[in-house]
């Protein structure tokens, strides 16, 4: 059985870094292509090196660019990669354009594609990812769910058999297995002189977020309003994707403190160590469930509603001035149940084995 995984994203190495480590560990065949999606190092490389991967294969330096470039250069380079390994399978993560594109080349080429991830939805066409991410569903050949509530809308769609998997998610993999880890070894709150609970945690990069220079000052408005009403410094890892008119908007926000981009066990760390944690990110979502740390979502939805169901996070989609201070309270009234509905930190050994049992009769 030989394997090929496509990424291109933060998320998407964290996500597979345990099928990926599964494979070298075991020795099972694998090409490893990246479609280099991400144009920081701080977003990419560190990654690696902190999960302890090999490099990929293939890199194929697409970059950023609009959506359309972005994913015609990927197949242009996705698809003659294919040819030459001929894999049995090719695994994609997620919603981003790199899944796409791989599900998209792997698909034309009469491979079968596998899904990690699968069948999330917000119900947000607006949102890039959704398109993607039932794309993708709809091309698929396996699906491997975090929960039973995917598999439920999969049905929903046409997409049910015994190829569809509930796994738990990959991300809860590594979260599971580095979040002590990151305690240990990460000197983050050190070297920034942070407390424990002593911070807010902000992550912001979604273009519904960013983009409108009018509304991402609002948002930053709300947020240092609820800084001051707690007395308390926001830190702000600031994605690569930010512009200089975000910088501007930031600059007046004496409690939002901005940093760099940090690594996986950095993050982790600052996950575990605040009060409260504000966020746009999926992923994020899912950690800070998983962690146990209240969050506030900023978004009107989220494709994960097992974290609302705890108590523990709530989505915030008004950015009026005081609209996080009372979000934040209501958090604090709710009752929390806090519980992982991400599965047990063992999703790559249920997909790996779901992937032979399939693939065996094609004689892999």
């Amino acid at each position: 059985m030989h394997l090929a995984f496509v990424l291109g994203t933060r998320p998407e190495i964290i996500k597979l870094s345990s099928l990926i480590t599964a494979c070298v560990r075991d020795g099972l065949p694998y090409t490893l292509i990246h479609t280099n999606q991400h144009y920081a190092a701080a977003m990419d490389r560190m990654f690696f090196e902190e999960f302890g991967l090999p490099s990929a294969h293939f890199n194929l330096g697409v970059g950023s660019a609009p959506a359309g470039v972005q994913l015609g250069r990927m197949m242009l380079g996705i698809e003659p990669v294919l040819q030459e390994m001929k894999p049995d399978c090719v695994i994609v993560q997620g919603d981003t354009n790199s899944a796409l594109a791989g599900g998209l080349a792997a698909s034309k080429a009469g491979i079968p594609v596998a899904h990690v991830e699968a069948g999330l939805r917000s119900f947000d066409r607006s949102m890039p990812e959704e398109t993607n991410r039932i794309l993708l569903d709809h091309l698929a050949s396996s699906w491997f769910c975090p929960s039973p509530l995917q598999v439920e809308l999969l049905a929903r769609e046409g997409i049910r058999g015994p190829d569809v998997h509930i796994t738990g998610n990959t991300g809860n993999d590594a979260t599971l297995h580095y979040s002590q880890l990151a305690v240990e070894r990460s000197n983050i709150h050190d070297s920034l002189g942070l407390r424990h609970e002593g911070y807010l945690l902000l992550t912001c990069h979604r273009p519904s977020n960013t983009d409108d220079p009018e509304h991402f000052a609002q948002l930053m408005h709300a947020v240092q309003r609820l800084a001051e009403e707690r007395e308390l410094q926001v830190v702000f890892p600031v994605h690569p994707r930010l512009g200089q008119r975000n910088w501007e908007v930031l600059r007046n926000k004496s409690r939002i403190r901005t940093i760099d981009p940090v690594g996986y066990l950095d993050m982790l760390a600052l996950l575990q160590g605040a009060a409260l944690v504000l966020t746009d990110s999926g992923g994020m979502q899912e950690e800070a469930c998983v962690l146990r740390r209240c969050c506030l979502i900023l978004r009107p939805n989220t494709e994960r509603p097992e974290s609302l169901e705890t108590g523990g996070a709530k989505l915030v989609s008004s950015v009026a001035e005081d609209a996080l201070i009372e979000a934040a309270q209501e958090l604090e009234r709710s009752q929390v149940v806090w519980k992982n509905p991400f599965g047990d930190g063992k999703a790559y050994r249920q997909i790996l084995e779901a992937l032979h049992k399939q693939l065996s009769p094609r004689g892999c």
